[in-house]
């Protein structure tokens, strides 16, 4: 008897998943149909496998298996081997076991008779629309090597998109939060004792010194209405921005900040042109590239709207310059240089070296962001502890003369 894995449907339509044994596939799905259900899928797995599916709970993988798998499965594939089992020696030989227990999975489903393409769109936390688009197109032009390679070239590019937006961030951020401690220290350790001296000598103090201890004694006072005051704004910012509106108002705001409003915008469109580049090149049609991108976009709802926008257009027989600028969202050397791409027959290319454009002013603005913050924050930073610090020692300083004057 082996053991079965069942997704099926009951009358009312709910989906019903569990596991049974039986001596084949066909058993199963005769149980199953004598119990009024409608079988979607069943799946034999060992012992093993049954754990492992268990496990899993559709984690998303890292980028850097994802690339490594993409490569070595288009090796294999220029090398002869049949994709059933170069998936299977990749799922039995990756480091990475979410990403093992998912390409089992899709190797059962290859064995099954799925197309590849359908079978990883059964994953969409681990292979997006965009694998799916690319791999369907793979498979029906027969260049299902090249594609992988793309995808791994994207994937790559993207991943260096954002390591350098860490890198350029993780200083600056180390660098407020140390000093924030330190200056939470002073306030709530250091200035409250020397606040006691100055009490007891019952002196005159600076206007600044009165100051910082007015923030020292709210600060002590009401630490803890003040954490719960930070916990309830964070928890109502949080509903807010998962609100339609909410989601609407804070992106458009984050592409309209000065200075940083047009960081971001070069960072979306640099995202958007080198994936549409991509699928292009690989043969994904304009309709369905710029439905892809729909998805790949949904975490900013002005860029998505623009691109929902841009496919009726294009679906209505509009050319994709003339539905890119129609939405009103694009700059107009993004739209021209579209143009320029559709009458010499080389949309692909052109779009790439758009994309190459605003992926150089990323870069620009990046390496200016970060010759110009941490200056910044040091004198920021060390002139509001300069002046924390000076509140206490002027008093002192003003202490130790009296004293002298007694000698």
């Amino acid at each position: 008897m082996e053991k079965f894995i069942y997704r099926a449907q009951d009358a009312k339509g709910k989906l019903i998943k569990g596991k049974v044994s039986a001596s084949s596939e066909p058993k199963v799905v005769e149980f199953l149909q004598e119990k009024g259900y409608v079988v979607l899928s069943v799946k034999g797995v060992s012992k093993d496998g049954i754990k492992k599916l268990l496990k899993f709970k559709g984690k998303r993988v890292a980028p850097g298996a994802l690339i490594f798998f993409s490569e070595q499965l288009s090796t294999l594939i220029e090398g002869g081997v049949p994709i059933v089992r170069a998936i299977t020696l990749l799922s039995e030989n990756t480091s990475n076991k979410e990403l093992g227990v998912v390409l089992n999975t899709v190797a059962n489903d290859l064995a099954s008779g799925s197309s590849f393409s359908s079978a990883v769109e059964k994953h969409p936390k681990v292979f997006n629309n965009l694998w799916k688009a690319l791999i369907q197109v793979g498979e029906v032009g027969g260049k299902l090597s090249l594609v992988l390679r793309q995808i791994a070239e994207y994937v790559k590019s993207t991943e260096a998109m954002k390591g350098k937006l860490i890198t350029a961030l993780t200083y600056p951020a180390i660098l407020f939060l140390m000093a924030v401690g330190v200056l939470i220290f002073f306030i709530a350790k250091i200035v409250p004792t020397f606040a006691n001296i100055f009490s007891d000598f019952q002196m005159d103090l600076p206007v600044v010194t009165k100051m910082v201890l007015g923030v020292s004694s709210a600060f002590t006072d009401n630490l803890g209405y003040l954490i719960l005051g930070v916990v309830f704004v964070v928890v109502a910012i949080n509903l807010y921005l998962s609100s339609e509106g909410g989601k609407r108002v804070w992106h458009g705001t984050l592409i309209e900040l000065p200075i940083f409003g047009n960081f971001v915008k070069n960072i979306y469109f640099e995202r958007m042109l080198s994936t549409l580049s991509t699928m292009l090149k690989s043969g994904v049609t304009i309709l369905n590239s710029i439905a892809v991108l729909e998805d790949v976009f949904a975490s900013n709802v002005i860029i998505q709207e623009a691109l929902i926008k841009a496919k009726k257009e294009v679906s209505s027989g509009k050319s994709l310059s003339e539905s890119f600028e129609g939405t009103n969202s694009f700059p107009k050397i993004m739209t021209e240089m579209m143009l320029m791409g559709e009458e010499s027959g080389k949309l692909p290319d052109i779009i790439e070296t758009l994309a190459s454009f605003y992926e150089e002013q990323v870069n620009q603005f990046i390496a200016r962001f970060s010759a110009i913050i941490d200056p910044i924050l040091i004198i920021g930073i060390g002139g509001i502890i300069l002046v924390v610090v000076a509140s206490i020692f002027i008093p002192i300083f003003q202490l130790s003369q009296v004293g002298s004057s007694y000698k």
